[in-house]
């Protein structure tokens, strides 16, 4: 693969990697997540940090940006770059009864996003089944994946339980690349309203506890 040309990293990537969307959580993860983080990138403003996760072996925590697009070129960059297993640590609104600030384990994802068109991706993807059975503490259920995150008939997502902007895309270029992907989402909107800063902070630490545990199996 050409060298990368949206992340131009100053460590190096770990083959375990947890993807946040929102750099600051990138930040705030590699705070509590590892120990000595470095950073990794920050072309872009996309935030990348690598650091030893608390099994002595390295971790990488990168941001992706904002939706599908933005997710498949950082992690087909990542992957070559050396990344094996991702756990994709994001935020998600709620189109079940979940209380603001649960986790969101995604079992598949339903693909209704431009990205997983563009690859040729089916209806629904899954995740890698050992990463899977490595995420506890949510709710394990179908997250759909969109590009317009406040669509106004959300009675098209019936049985789901999540919808966000970017799962499909990580599960679709992994997919691609023969690499192990998985997802856990923190509920920071439902029907009841929205997370506060404080809360969604909070609940940030358990969902990066719970992707670094998983990510190292």
């Amino acid at each position: 693969m050409p060298a990368p040309i949206h992340l131009r990293p100053h460590a190096d990537v770990a083959e375990r990697v947890l993807l946040p969307g929102d750099p600051g959580r990138a930040l705030r993860l590699a705070q509590q997540v590892v120990d000595a983080p470095k950073m990794l990138n920050h072309h872009r403003g996309l935030w990348g940090y690598t650091g030893i996760a608390s099994d002595g072996a390295p971790l990488t925590i990168q941001s992706t940006g904002l939706g599908g697009p933005s997710t498949a070129i950082v992690v087909e960059e990542l992957i070559g770059l050396g990344a094996r297993r991702l756990v994709r640590v994001g935020t998600c609104r709620a189109l079940a009864d979940l209380p603001l600030g649960s986790l969101v384990v995604a079992e598949r994802v339903r693909c209704e996003d431009g990205v997983t068109r563009a690859l040729g991706a089916g209806a629904v993807l899954e995740p890698d089944q050992e990463l899977l059975a490595g995420l506890t503490g949510g709710v394990v259920g179908e997250v759909v994946s969109t590009d317009l995150y406040y669509d106004s008939r959300p009675e098209r997502w019936e049985g789901a339980v999540a919808v966000d902007l970017a799962t499909a895309a990580l599960f679709a270029v992994a997919a691609r690349h023969g690499v192990r992907a998985a997802c856990v989402l923190v509920v920071s909107e439902s029907p009841a309203g929205r997370i506060e800063h404080e809360a969604l902070e909070r609940a940030e630490v358990a969902l990066g506890r719970v992707g670094a545990a998983a990510v190292g199996t």
